[in-house]
Protein backbone atom coordinates (compact mmCIF):
# COMPACT_ATOMS: atom_id res chain seq x y z
CA UNK A 1 0.00 0.00 0.00
CA UNK A 2 2.88 2.36 0.74
CA UNK A 3 3.53 4.24 3.94
CA UNK A 4 1.97 7.57 2.96
CA UNK A 5 -1.16 5.93 1.60
CA UNK A 6 -1.51 3.81 4.70
CA UNK A 7 -1.15 6.86 6.97
CA UNK A 8 -3.64 8.89 4.92
CA UNK A 9 -6.15 6.04 5.06
CA UNK A 10 -5.81 5.73 8.82
CA UNK A 11 -6.22 9.50 9.28
CA UNK A 12 -9.49 9.36 7.34
CA UNK A 13 -10.85 6.30 9.13
CA UNK A 14 -9.76 6.44 12.76
CA UNK A 15 -11.00 8.74 15.47
CA UNK A 16 -8.41 11.42 16.20
CA UNK A 17 -7.52 10.37 19.74
CA UNK A 18 -3.77 9.97 19.14
CA UNK A 19 -1.11 12.23 17.70
CA UNK A 20 0.64 9.43 15.87
CA UNK A 21 4.21 9.47 14.59
CA UNK A 22 4.41 9.21 10.76
CA UNK A 23 5.68 5.62 10.72
CA UNK A 24 3.89 2.42 9.75
CA UNK A 25 5.49 -0.57 11.45
CA UNK A 26 5.27 -3.89 9.69
CA UNK A 27 7.09 -6.44 11.85
CA UNK A 28 9.61 -6.91 14.62
CA UNK A 29 12.41 -9.24 15.62
CA UNK A 30 14.17 -9.26 18.97
CA UNK A 31 14.36 -5.61 20.06
CA UNK A 32 14.18 -4.27 16.50
CA UNK A 33 11.16 -2.96 14.61
CA UNK A 34 10.84 -2.64 10.84
CA UNK A 35 8.59 -0.25 8.95
CA UNK A 36 6.79 -0.99 5.70
CA UNK A 37 9.72 0.41 3.73
CA UNK A 38 12.21 -1.91 5.40
CA UNK A 39 13.90 0.60 7.74
CA UNK A 40 15.17 -0.87 11.02
CA UNK A 41 14.49 0.79 14.39
CA UNK A 42 15.92 0.22 17.85
CA UNK A 43 12.96 -0.17 20.19
CA UNK A 44 13.29 1.33 23.67
CA UNK A 45 9.52 1.82 23.86
CA UNK A 46 8.26 -1.81 23.78
CA UNK A 47 4.69 -0.78 23.03
CA UNK A 48 4.68 1.15 26.34
CA UNK A 49 6.31 -1.64 28.39
CA UNK A 50 4.22 -4.38 26.78
CA UNK A 51 6.77 -6.29 24.69
CA UNK A 52 8.79 -7.57 27.62
CA UNK A 53 10.16 -10.40 25.48
CA UNK A 54 10.51 -8.24 22.41
CA UNK A 55 9.32 -9.57 19.08
CA UNK A 56 9.30 -13.07 17.62
CA UNK A 57 10.60 -14.64 20.83
CA UNK A 58 11.49 -18.30 20.32
CA UNK A 59 8.62 -20.61 21.30
CA UNK A 60 6.05 -17.90 21.98
CA UNK A 61 4.61 -17.56 18.49
CA UNK A 62 4.27 -21.34 18.25
CA UNK A 63 2.11 -21.45 21.39
CA UNK A 64 -0.26 -18.86 19.94
CA UNK A 65 -0.50 -20.73 16.64
CA UNK A 66 -1.09 -24.07 18.36
CA UNK A 67 -3.88 -22.69 20.53
CA UNK A 68 -5.41 -20.86 17.54
CA UNK A 69 -5.89 -24.24 15.90
CA UNK A 70 -7.68 -25.60 18.97
CA UNK A 71 -9.97 -23.05 20.65
CA UNK A 72 -10.07 -19.24 20.71
CA UNK A 73 -13.05 -18.60 22.97
CA UNK A 74 -15.51 -20.59 25.05
CA UNK A 75 -17.00 -18.15 27.66
CA UNK A 76 -16.47 -18.14 31.41
CA UNK A 77 -19.58 -20.28 31.87
CA UNK A 78 -17.23 -23.18 31.16
CA UNK A 79 -13.66 -24.13 32.15
CA UNK A 80 -10.60 -24.18 29.94
CA UNK A 81 -7.12 -25.50 30.71
CA UNK A 82 -5.00 -22.45 29.68
CA UNK A 83 -6.76 -20.13 32.14
CA UNK A 84 -6.04 -22.48 35.03
CA UNK A 85 -2.42 -22.94 33.95
CA UNK A 86 -1.82 -19.21 33.58
CA UNK A 87 -3.62 -18.49 36.84
CA UNK A 88 -1.61 -21.02 38.80
CA UNK A 89 1.71 -19.70 37.49
CA UNK A 90 0.74 -16.07 38.11
CA UNK A 91 -0.26 -16.80 41.70
CA UNK A 92 2.98 -18.71 42.29
CA UNK A 93 5.24 -15.84 41.21
CA UNK A 94 3.16 -13.18 42.95
CA UNK A 95 2.29 -14.85 46.23
CA UNK A 96 -1.30 -13.69 45.83
CA UNK A 97 -4.22 -16.10 46.33
CA UNK A 98 -6.96 -15.59 43.73
CA UNK A 99 -7.04 -14.15 40.21
CA UNK A 100 -9.56 -12.75 37.72
CA UNK A 101 -8.40 -12.33 34.13
CA UNK A 102 -9.39 -9.27 32.12
CA UNK A 103 -8.67 -7.89 28.64
CA UNK A 104 -6.56 -4.94 29.78
CA UNK A 105 -5.01 -3.04 32.64
CA UNK A 106 -7.88 -0.58 32.71
CA UNK A 107 -10.36 -3.41 33.19
CA UNK A 108 -8.19 -4.79 35.98
CA UNK A 109 -8.40 -1.41 37.72
CA UNK A 110 -12.18 -1.46 37.34
CA UNK A 111 -12.32 -4.83 39.07
CA UNK A 112 -10.08 -3.61 41.86
CA UNK A 113 -12.30 -0.56 42.42
CA UNK A 114 -15.39 -2.78 42.55
CA UNK A 115 -13.79 -4.93 45.24
CA UNK A 116 -12.91 -1.81 47.23
CA UNK A 117 -16.41 -0.35 46.91
CA UNK A 118 -18.20 -3.55 47.84
CA UNK A 119 -15.88 -4.25 50.74
CA UNK A 120 -16.41 -0.72 52.03
CA UNK A 121 -20.16 -1.03 51.71
CA UNK A 122 -20.20 -4.30 53.66
CA UNK A 123 -18.01 -2.91 56.45
CA UNK A 124 -19.83 0.18 57.58
CA UNK A 125 -21.05 1.81 54.36
CA UNK A 126 -17.65 3.29 53.47
CA UNK A 127 -17.22 4.57 49.90
CA UNK A 128 -14.21 6.91 49.69
CA UNK A 129 -10.95 6.00 47.96
CA UNK A 130 -7.58 7.68 48.40
CA UNK A 131 -5.52 7.86 45.20
CA UNK A 132 -2.28 9.69 44.38
CA UNK A 133 -1.44 12.92 42.64
CA UNK A 134 0.49 12.26 39.42
CA UNK A 135 -0.94 8.75 39.07
CA UNK A 136 -2.25 7.09 35.92
CA UNK A 137 -4.58 4.10 36.08
CA UNK A 138 -6.42 4.07 32.74
CA UNK A 139 -8.98 5.78 30.54
CA UNK A 140 -12.35 4.37 31.62
CA UNK A 141 -14.57 6.46 33.88
CA UNK A 142 -13.63 4.45 36.95
CA UNK A 143 -9.91 4.38 36.18
CA UNK A 144 -9.92 8.08 35.30
CA UNK A 145 -11.58 8.84 38.60
CA UNK A 146 -8.52 7.58 40.49
CA UNK A 147 -6.01 9.03 38.02
CA UNK A 148 -4.28 11.97 39.66
CA UNK A 149 -3.78 14.14 36.59
CA UNK A 150 -6.47 16.76 36.05
CA UNK A 151 -5.55 17.04 32.37
CA UNK A 152 -6.94 13.54 31.76
CA UNK A 153 -10.03 14.05 33.92
CA UNK A 154 -11.27 17.56 33.21
CA UNK A 155 -13.12 16.85 29.94
CA UNK A 156 -15.15 14.06 31.57
CA UNK A 157 -16.12 15.49 34.95
CA UNK A 158 -18.05 14.74 37.05
CA UNK A 159 -16.46 11.34 37.59
CA UNK A 160 -16.88 8.91 40.49
CA UNK A 161 -17.55 10.75 43.76
CA UNK A 162 -15.57 10.16 46.92
CA UNK A 163 -12.06 10.17 45.43
CA UNK A 164 -9.34 12.07 47.32
CA UNK A 165 -5.78 12.64 46.13
CA UNK A 166 -2.74 12.46 48.40
CA UNK A 167 0.83 13.41 47.57
CA UNK A 168 2.96 10.51 46.40
CA UNK A 169 5.76 9.63 48.84
CA UNK A 170 4.22 11.88 51.50
CA UNK A 171 2.73 9.63 54.17
CA UNK A 172 1.33 12.51 56.21
CA UNK A 173 -0.76 13.67 53.25
CA UNK A 174 -2.34 10.20 53.16
CA UNK A 175 -3.03 10.18 56.89
CA UNK A 176 -4.71 13.57 56.57
CA UNK A 177 -7.28 12.13 54.13
CA UNK A 178 -8.32 8.99 56.02
CA UNK A 179 -11.82 9.20 57.51
CA UNK A 180 -14.45 6.74 58.69
CA UNK A 181 -15.71 6.76 55.08
CA UNK A 182 -12.43 5.58 53.53
CA UNK A 183 -12.55 2.07 52.04
CA UNK A 184 -9.34 1.84 49.98
CA UNK A 185 -6.00 3.29 48.95
CA UNK A 186 -4.78 2.86 45.39
CA UNK A 187 -1.34 3.66 44.00
CA UNK A 188 1.30 2.57 41.50
CA UNK A 189 4.31 0.99 43.19
CA UNK A 190 6.33 2.98 40.68
CA UNK A 191 4.55 5.88 38.99
CA UNK A 192 5.19 5.50 35.28
CA UNK A 193 3.19 7.98 33.25
CA UNK A 194 3.55 10.52 36.05
CA UNK A 195 7.31 10.79 35.65
CA UNK A 196 8.90 7.48 36.79
CA UNK A 197 8.83 7.87 40.57
CA UNK A 198 9.35 4.75 42.73
CA UNK A 199 7.59 4.63 46.08
CA UNK A 200 10.00 4.95 48.98
CA UNK A 201 10.11 2.04 51.41
CA UNK A 202 9.00 4.32 54.24
CA UNK A 203 6.01 5.51 52.22
CA UNK A 204 4.76 2.12 51.03
CA UNK A 205 5.25 0.48 54.42
CA UNK A 206 3.40 3.43 55.94
CA UNK A 207 0.55 2.98 53.47
CA UNK A 208 0.28 -0.69 54.41
CA UNK A 209 0.20 0.20 58.11
CA UNK A 210 -2.60 2.72 57.51
CA UNK A 211 -4.57 0.19 55.45
CA UNK A 212 -4.28 -2.55 58.07
CA UNK A 213 -5.06 -0.23 60.98
CA UNK A 214 -8.19 1.15 59.31
CA UNK A 215 -9.34 -2.05 57.60
CA UNK A 216 -8.86 -0.62 54.11
CA UNK A 217 -8.30 -2.39 50.81
CA UNK A 218 -4.76 -1.67 49.58
CA UNK A 219 -4.62 -1.74 45.77
CA UNK A 220 -1.22 -1.73 44.06
CA UNK A 221 -1.19 -0.99 40.35
CA UNK A 222 1.63 -3.07 38.78
CA UNK A 223 0.36 -2.80 35.21
CA UNK A 224 3.54 -1.10 33.98
CA UNK A 225 6.06 -1.71 36.77
CA UNK A 226 5.22 -5.39 37.23
CA UNK A 227 6.26 -8.50 35.30
CA UNK A 228 9.94 -8.15 36.09
CA UNK A 229 10.45 -4.62 34.88
CA UNK A 230 11.99 -3.30 38.10
CA UNK A 231 14.16 -6.35 38.83
CA UNK A 232 11.55 -8.20 40.90
CA UNK A 233 8.63 -10.11 39.45
CA UNK A 234 6.46 -7.40 40.98
CA UNK A 235 7.81 -4.12 42.26
CA UNK A 236 6.07 -4.40 45.65
CA UNK A 237 8.12 -7.54 46.38
CA UNK A 238 11.05 -5.18 47.08
CA UNK A 239 9.16 -3.99 50.17
CA UNK A 240 8.01 -5.68 53.39
CA UNK A 241 4.36 -5.56 52.42
CA UNK A 242 1.68 -7.38 50.45
CA UNK A 243 -1.34 -5.74 48.82
CA UNK A 244 -4.93 -6.87 49.19
CA UNK A 245 -5.44 -6.38 45.45
CA UNK A 246 -2.86 -6.12 42.67
CA UNK A 247 -3.46 -5.26 39.03
CA UNK A 248 -1.27 -6.51 36.20
CA UNK A 249 -1.35 -6.42 32.39
CA UNK A 250 1.02 -5.21 29.64
CA UNK A 251 4.02 -7.61 29.62
CA UNK A 252 1.88 -10.47 30.96
CA UNK A 253 0.74 -11.16 27.40
CA UNK A 254 3.69 -9.72 25.45
CA UNK A 255 1.24 -8.11 23.05
CA UNK A 256 -1.94 -10.16 23.30
CA UNK A 257 -4.73 -8.29 25.15
CA UNK A 258 -4.72 -9.61 28.70
CA UNK A 259 -4.79 -8.19 32.20
CA UNK A 260 -5.68 -9.46 35.65
CA UNK A 261 -6.49 -8.42 39.18
CA UNK A 262 -5.23 -10.63 41.97
CA UNK A 263 -6.43 -10.78 45.56
CA UNK A 264 -5.23 -11.93 48.95
CA UNK A 265 -6.68 -12.17 52.44
CA UNK A 266 -9.82 -10.13 53.08
CA UNK A 267 -10.20 -9.30 49.37
CA UNK A 268 -10.52 -12.93 48.25
CA UNK A 269 -14.22 -13.46 48.85
CA UNK A 270 -15.66 -9.99 48.27
CA UNK A 271 -16.99 -10.62 44.77
CA UNK A 272 -19.74 -13.23 44.46
CA UNK A 273 -21.31 -14.87 41.38
CA UNK A 274 -23.00 -12.12 39.36
CA UNK A 275 -20.90 -9.30 40.84
CA UNK A 276 -18.38 -9.17 37.99
CA UNK A 277 -17.69 -10.69 34.62
CA UNK A 278 -15.94 -10.45 31.28
CA UNK A 279 -16.90 -11.88 27.91
CA UNK A 280 -13.34 -12.35 26.67
CA UNK A 281 -11.35 -12.21 29.90
CA UNK A 282 -9.46 -15.44 30.53
CA UNK A 283 -10.10 -16.89 27.09
CA UNK A 284 -7.87 -19.83 26.11
CA UNK A 285 -6.03 -17.99 23.32
CA UNK A 286 -4.53 -15.20 25.44
CA UNK A 287 -4.10 -17.37 28.53
CA UNK A 288 -2.05 -19.91 26.55
CA UNK A 289 0.30 -17.08 25.60
CA UNK A 290 0.44 -15.66 29.14
CA UNK A 291 1.20 -19.11 30.51
CA UNK A 292 4.13 -19.46 28.11
CA UNK A 293 5.35 -15.93 28.92
CA UNK A 294 5.51 -16.88 32.59
CA UNK A 295 7.43 -20.05 31.70
CA UNK A 296 9.95 -18.09 29.64
CA UNK A 297 10.54 -15.58 32.42
CA UNK A 298 11.56 -18.44 34.69
CA UNK A 299 13.41 -20.66 32.22
CA UNK A 300 15.42 -17.90 30.54
CA UNK A 301 16.29 -15.85 33.65
CA UNK A 302 14.62 -12.73 32.27
CA UNK A 303 14.55 -10.95 35.63
CA UNK A 304 18.26 -11.53 36.19
CA UNK A 305 18.87 -9.85 32.84
CA UNK A 306 16.74 -6.90 33.98
CA UNK A 307 18.86 -6.49 37.10
CA UNK A 308 22.15 -6.61 35.21
CA UNK A 309 21.29 -4.59 32.12
CA UNK A 310 18.99 -2.22 34.00
CA UNK A 311 21.82 -1.24 36.33
CA UNK A 312 24.12 -0.79 33.33
CA UNK A 313 21.58 1.40 31.50
CA UNK A 314 21.10 3.56 34.58
CA UNK A 315 24.87 4.01 34.94
CA UNK A 316 25.23 4.97 31.28
CA UNK A 317 22.38 7.47 31.57
CA UNK A 318 23.97 9.00 34.68
CA UNK A 319 27.25 9.32 32.78
CA UNK A 320 25.35 11.08 30.02
CA UNK A 321 23.72 13.40 32.55
CA UNK A 322 27.14 14.56 33.78
CA UNK A 323 28.07 15.83 30.33
CA UNK A 324 24.64 17.11 29.31
CA UNK A 325 23.52 20.44 30.81
CA UNK A 326 19.91 19.75 29.81
CA UNK A 327 19.52 16.71 32.10
CA UNK A 328 18.24 17.30 35.63
CA UNK A 329 17.93 13.77 37.05
CA UNK A 330 18.01 10.05 36.26
CA UNK A 331 15.68 7.87 38.33
CA UNK A 332 13.80 4.59 38.36
CA UNK A 333 14.54 0.90 38.80
CA UNK A 334 15.48 -1.98 36.55
CA UNK A 335 14.32 -1.26 33.02
CA UNK A 336 11.77 1.36 34.04
CA UNK A 337 13.92 4.48 34.02
CA UNK A 338 13.21 8.18 33.59
CA UNK A 339 15.54 10.97 32.53
CA UNK A 340 14.19 14.36 33.55
CA UNK A 341 15.27 17.32 31.42
CA UNK A 342 15.10 21.05 32.06
CA UNK A 343 13.07 21.33 28.86
CA UNK A 344 10.30 19.46 27.01
CA UNK A 345 11.45 16.20 25.42
CA UNK A 346 9.09 16.11 22.42
CA UNK A 347 11.80 17.24 20.00
CA UNK A 348 14.22 14.64 21.38
CA UNK A 349 11.68 11.86 20.82
CA UNK A 350 10.94 13.10 17.31
CA UNK A 351 14.62 13.43 16.35
CA UNK A 352 15.40 10.01 17.84
CA UNK A 353 12.74 8.45 15.65
CA UNK A 354 13.45 10.27 12.40
CA UNK A 355 17.23 10.79 12.55
CA UNK A 356 18.46 7.87 14.64
CA UNK A 357 15.71 5.30 14.08
CA UNK A 358 15.23 4.78 17.82
CA UNK A 359 11.79 4.59 19.41
CA UNK A 360 11.39 6.42 22.76
CA UNK A 361 8.47 7.64 24.85
CA UNK A 362 7.92 10.42 27.37
CA UNK A 363 6.52 10.37 30.91
CA UNK A 364 5.18 13.88 31.22
CA UNK A 365 6.46 16.77 29.15
CA UNK A 366 10.02 16.85 30.54
CA UNK A 367 10.85 13.17 31.10
CA UNK A 368 12.23 10.58 28.69
CA UNK A 369 10.98 7.15 29.73
CA UNK A 370 13.13 4.09 29.02
CA UNK A 371 11.01 0.91 28.93
CA UNK A 372 12.78 -1.35 26.42
CA UNK A 373 12.14 -5.08 26.03
CA UNK A 374 13.50 -6.90 29.06
CA UNK A 375 15.78 -8.98 26.83
CA UNK A 376 18.12 -6.14 25.83
CA UNK A 377 21.87 -6.54 26.22
CA UNK A 378 24.61 -4.16 27.34
CA UNK A 379 25.55 -3.85 23.67
CA UNK A 380 22.02 -2.64 22.91
CA UNK A 381 22.36 -0.09 25.71
CA UNK A 382 25.63 1.20 24.24
CA UNK A 383 23.94 1.51 20.85
CA UNK A 384 21.05 3.46 22.36
CA UNK A 385 23.35 5.82 24.27
CA UNK A 386 25.35 6.56 21.11
CA UNK A 387 22.17 7.41 19.22
CA UNK A 388 20.86 9.54 22.06
CA UNK A 389 24.15 11.44 22.30
CA UNK A 390 23.92 12.36 18.62
CA UNK A 391 20.35 13.55 19.08
CA UNK A 392 21.24 15.67 22.12
CA UNK A 393 24.18 17.19 20.27
CA UNK A 394 21.86 18.26 17.45
CA UNK A 395 19.39 19.68 19.97
CA UNK A 396 22.20 21.63 21.65
CA UNK A 397 23.51 22.95 18.34
CA UNK A 398 20.00 23.99 17.34
CA UNK A 399 19.60 25.82 20.65
CA UNK A 400 22.87 27.69 20.18
CA UNK A 401 21.70 28.95 16.80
Amino acid sequence: MGMKKSIDLAENLLLKTYNRHPVVFDHGDGIKLYDTEGCEYLDFFAGIAVQGLGYNYKGLNEVLKKQADKLWHISNYFYNEPVSEAGQKLLEVSGMEKVFFTNSGTEAIEGAIKIAKKYGKSTGGRNEIIAMEGSFHGRSIGALSVTGNEHYREAFNPLLPGIKFAKYNDIQSVKNLVTDKTCAIILETVQGEGGVYPATKEFLNGIKEIADKNNLILILDEIQCGMGRTGKFFAWQEYDIKPDVMTVAKALGNGVPIGAFLTAGKANDVLKPGDHGSTYGGNPLVCAVASKVLDIFKEDDIIENVKTVGAYLKDRLKELAVSCPYIKEVRGRGLLLGVEFYMPVADIIKASLTDEKMVLINAGSNVLRFVPPLIISKKDVDDAICRLKRVLKKVEEKGEK
